[in-house]
């Protein structure tokens, strides 16, 4: 396992435990982050227009197209170290 992995796992276990809840926004980047280092590129239909949260979701991680595994776990373990500072 590669120190990026292992880095990348500790974040996801430190997310659980932020000193206080991020924004909206902060979330769904975080979910993004998450979503685009652990399976790639966006799958799947997009959810139906009454489906808010759902629909966020797909497009946050949507934007993220084409961003390579590496790069999105980086920003994720930095971006949960921000978070817990």
């Amino acid at each position: 396992m590669t120190d990026l992995q292992s880095a990348f796992e500790q974040a996801a276990k430190d997310v659980q435990s932020l000193p206080e809840r991020p924004d909206n926004e902060t979330l769904l980047r975080l979910y993004a982050l998450y979503k685009q280092g652990s399976e790639g590129d966006v799958s799947g239909a997009k959810p139906g227009f009454f489906d808010f949260v759902g629909t966020a979701k797909y497009e946050a991680w949507a934007k993220l197209k084409g961003t390579c595994s590496d790069e999105a776990k980086q920003k994720y373990v930095d971006l949960v170290k921000k978070l817990r500072a």
